[in-house]
């Protein structure tokens, strides 16, 4: 699966705050993201998130 900074992607399970959206920071063996609801940046390992992922949103709109 290919993620980039900026792509937004809705996951299975849902973050503690009930928000199941997070944006793509930074990439590598292990992603950072941020979750849209509360604002909290997360790393998790890139297999353990692909498993997760229900859909990917494709890139950021440029603010």
């Amino acid at each position: 699966m290919r993620l980039e900074p900026g792509d937004l992607i809705e996951t299975r399970k849902a973050h503690p705050c009930g928000s199941k959206e997070f944006e793509i920071l930074r990439k590598g063996a292990d992603i950072k993201m941020l979750c849209k609801g509360c604002g909290k940046e997360i790393w998790i390992e890139r297999i353990k998130l692909e498993k997760r992922i229900r859909k990917l949103n494709g890139q950021r709109p440029e603010e």
